[in-house]
C-alpha cells in the first residue's frame, strides 16, 4: 500500500473511532438509582412510576436501555443513609434523590456521581449547591416550597377557620431542621393573621399522639402540618388525631387531603416529578449537573376537603371555595 492511501485510510478509520465509541455509549444500559426520602404508598408509588413515564417519553425504557433502582427510606433517617450506602455502591449514571434527607445523605456520600433532588426546601440556605443559577459540583434539581409558600397556608387556614387562635406547627427537626430558620422567620408573619404559632417537634407516633393531645385541649387551636417525610409517612394518624380532636389542619402535601386532612396548599408533587426527568435525560446524554440552574415549583394547587370541614363543624367561606382549584365534597 503506497504512504498516500496507508494515511487515507488511517484518517477514516480515526475518524470513525469517536462515532464508534459514542455508539457504545449509547447503546449501553444506564442506571438511575431513586432514592425515597417518604415511604411506600399507592401515592409515592404513583410519583416515582409518573417520573419513569416521563422518562419514557424521552427515550428511556426500562429494560432496553435503562433501569431504574428505587429505594424507600420510609421516613427514617437511618433506613435512608443505609439505602444512599446502597444506590453510592451501585455507582449509577445518575441519581433521583427525594426530599432533604436524601439528598443530604447522598452529598456526603459521593462527589462524582450526578445527583438530582425533588421536593427539597431553599438547598442553597441549606448548603447543597453554592447557587440557583450556578449550583457547582454534582448536584442540581427541583426546589419546592419557600417562607412564602408556608405563609401562604397560614393564612388560608385563619380565613377558612377564623375563630384561630393559635397554631401548632407539627414537624420532625431531625429529618427537616430546615423548619428552625423557618418559625424564626415566621414569628414576624404571625402578628398579620393574629396567630400565635408553636413548634411542636414530634420523633415518634408516641409524641404525635401528645402534641394533638396537648395542644387540642385549649379551643382555638388549628395545625399547619408542612411538608416533611417523617409527618408524610405516618400522615394516616395525624389526619385520624385531626378528626379525633375536631381541629382543623393545612397540610403541605396533597397526600393528607387524599387521606381525609382538611385543605391543602403547596406545589404539585407529580410536576415536579415529571419536570425532573427532563434533567436526568440531560445528564445521561453528557449534560454537567452543576451547570443545570435550580428550578423552582411552577404549578400550585389549593384542594379542600369540604366533607372534612363540615365534620369539624367548619363552614368554608364561599371565597375561599372559589379559589380553590379543587373541592372534595
Amino acid at each position: 500500500m503506497r504512504r498516500r492511501e496507508f494515511l487515507g485510510v488511517v484518517g477514516v478509520a480515526m475518524a470513525m473511532r469517536p462515532r464508534a465509541a459514542r455508539a457504545q455509549q449509547a447503546d449501553r444500559m444506564r442506571v438511575v438509582g431513586v432514592l425515597m426520602g417518604p415511604g411506600e404508598d399507592s401515592i409515592t408509588r404513583g410519583r416515582v412510576t409518573a417520573f419513569q413515564n416521563a422518562m419514557r417519553e424521552l427515550g428511556w425504557t426500562e429494560g432496553r436501555n435503562v433501569r431504574f433502582e428505587v429505594r424507600w427510606g420510609d421516613g427514617d433517617i437511618g433506613r435512608t443513609r443505609t439505602f444512599a450506602s446502597e444506590l453510592v455502591g451501585l455507582t449509577p449514571d445518575v441519581i433521583l434523590a427525594v426530599s432533604t434527607p436524601a439528598i443530604a445523605v447522598l452529598k456526603k456520600s459521593t462527589y462524582s456521581i450526578p445527583l438530582v433532588f425533588v421536593i427539597v426546601n431553599d438547598p442553597v440556605a441549606q448548603g447543597f449547591v453554592s447557587s440557583v443559577a450556578h449550583p457547582g459540583g454534582n448536584i442540581t434539581g427541583f426546589s419546592f416550597i419557600d417562607f412564602s409558600t408556608l405563609s401562604k397556608t397560614l393564612q388560608l387556614l385563619k380565613q377558612a377557620a377564623p375563630e384561630l387562635n393559635r397554631v401548632g406547627f407539627l414537624f420532625n427537626p431531625d429529618s427537616y431542621p430546615y423548619y428552625e430558620v423557618y418559625l424564626k422567620s415566621l414569628r414576624g408573619e404571625q402578628q398579620e393573621v393574629a396567630l400565635d404559632v408553636t413548634a411542636l417537634r414530634v420523633h415518634s407516633e408516641a409524641e404525635i399522639e401528645q402534641a394533638f393531645e396537648v395542644f387540642a385541649a385549649a379551643p382555638g387551636a388549628g395545625f399547619v402540618v408542612p411538608p416533611e417525610p417523617f409527618t408524610s409517612a405516618h400522615r394516616k394518624l395525624v389526619v385520624k388525631l385531626a378528626a379525633q380532636f375536631r381541629v382543623p389542619a393545612v397540610y403541605g402535601l396533597r397526600d393528607f387531603v387524599t387521606d381525609g386532612g382538611m385543605m391543602f396548599y403547596g406545589p404539585n408533587n407529580t410536576d415536579i416529578f415529571i419536570r425532573s426527568a427532563s434533567y436526568t435525560d440531560r445528564i445521561l446524554k453528557g449534560a454537567n449537573a452543576g451547570e443545570l440552574p435550580v428550578q423552582a415549583p411552577t404549578k400550585f394547587d389549593f384542594v379542600i376537603n369540604a366533607k372534612t370541614a363540615l365534620a369539624l363543624g367548619i363552614t368554608i367561606p364561599a371565597n375561599l371555595l372559589a379559589l380553590a382549584d379543587e373541592v372534595i365534597e
